[in-house]
C-alpha cells in the first residue's frame, strides 16, 4: 500500500527558527521523500504570535499548512489573515465558538493524497478553554465523513500528561498525535497499540543557546528578580527539530515515526 510520509515541525521561534525551516525544508523533502510539511507557526514572529509576513514565509519555504497554540492572537494582524478564503494557518479548534478562523484542514499532495490536520490547545496550566477531547472526536467525525483516512492532531499544551492522555485517547482513530509548546524535543516516539504515531513534543525551530528560544540572560533576570523583564528571541546555535511519520494511505494507520534534528550552521 502507498505510503503518505509527513514531515510535521516543531515551534518555528522567530527569525532564526524560520531560517531554519527555509534552509532545511527544501534539503529534508528531496532526502527523506516527504510529501507534506505541517509546522507550528505560533511563535515565528519575534518568538510570540505569527503575522501573516511570517507565516507567508514558511509557507514559501515549502510548508504545506501552518497550526498554532496559546499565542496564536499575540499580534493583531493574524485575525484577517485567519479568516481569509483558502488560509493555511490554523487556531486550535477549541476555542469558543465563533472564534476566527479554524481548527481542522486538508491538505493534498500533487497525486490527490490527502491529509487532515486538527489542532488543539491543552487546560493543564493553561487557559480554560473548551474541552480539546471532545473537540477532537467532532473534528475527526468530520474529517472523515470528508473520506479523510490520514490524520495528523497537534496537540498543543504544557503538561505531558495531558498530550500522553490525547495520543491514547485517540489511538487507532487518527494517524498521528504530535505535541508542540515546551519547546523541548523528547525521545518517547513510538506507534501506540491501534496504530497511531505519538511523541510527547516534537520539540523547536530556533536557538538552542537560549532557554526555549528565549536570550538566556534575560530569562534568568524575569526568575531572579521575578519582574516582568521583557523577552528577545535569541540568535546562537540554531536547531530545526521534527518528526516526519509514515501513513498507510489506505488505512491511516501509522507505519513509523522518526525524530528529526538538524543544526544550522549560519
Amino acid at each position: 500500500m502507498r505510503a503518505l510520509r509527513v514531515l510535521f515541525l516543531g515551534d518555528v521561534f522567530g527569525k532564526p527558527g524560520r531560517q531554519a525551516v527555509k534552509h532545511f525544508v527544501p534539503k529534508l523533502i528531496v532526502r527523506h521523500g516527504i510529501d507534506l510539511v505541517v509546522a507550528n507557526s505560533e511563535n515565528s514572529a519575534g518568538g510570540a504570535g505569527v503575522t501573516p509576513e511570517s507565516a507567508n514565509e514558511l509557507l514559501a519555504s515549502e510548508v504545506n499548512l501552518l497550526t498554532g497554540g496559546n499565542h496564536i492572537w499575540a499580534k493583531r494582524e493574524i485575525v484577517p489573515y485567519l479568516e481569509a478564503p483558502g488560509s493555511k494557518q490554523l487556531r486550535p479548534a477549541n476555542y469558543p465558538r465563533g472564534s476566527p478562523g479554524r481548527g481542522r484542514a486538508v491538505v493534498e499532495t500533487p497525486d490527490g493524497r490527502r491529509l487532515g490536520v486538527v489542532n488543539l490547545e491543552g487546560r493543564v496550566f493553561m487557559r480554560n478553554l473548551d474541552d480539546p477531547f471532545r473537540a477532537a472526536e467532532e473534528e475527526i467525525r468530520l474529517l472523515k465523513a470528508d473520506g479523510v483516512s490520514c490524520i495528523l492532531v497537534d496537540m498543543h499544551c504544557e503538561a505531558t500528561s495531558e498530550k500522553n492522555a490525547m495520543g491514547h485517547f485517540l489511538d487507532g482513530r487518527v494517524s498521528a498525535v504530535v505535541g508542540t509548546h515546551t519547546h523541548i524535543q523528547t525521545a518517547d516516539e513510538r506507534v501506540l497499540a491501534g496504530g497511531t504515531a505519538f511523541i510527547t513534543d516534537v520539540g523547536m525551530c530556533g536557538p538552542w543557546d537560549s532557554v526555549i528560544g528565549v536570550k538566556k540572560e534575560l530569562v534568568l533576570q524575569r526568575f531572579l528578580t521575578q519582574r516582568p523583564i521583557g523577552f528577545e528571541p535569541a540568535k546562537r546555535d540554531i536547531h530545526l527539530q521534527g518528526a516526519i511519520i509514515d501513513m498507510d494511505d489506505a488505512t491511516g494507520k501509522a507505519r513509523s515515526i522518526v525524530r528529526v534534528q538538524e543544526r544550522f550552521e549560519s
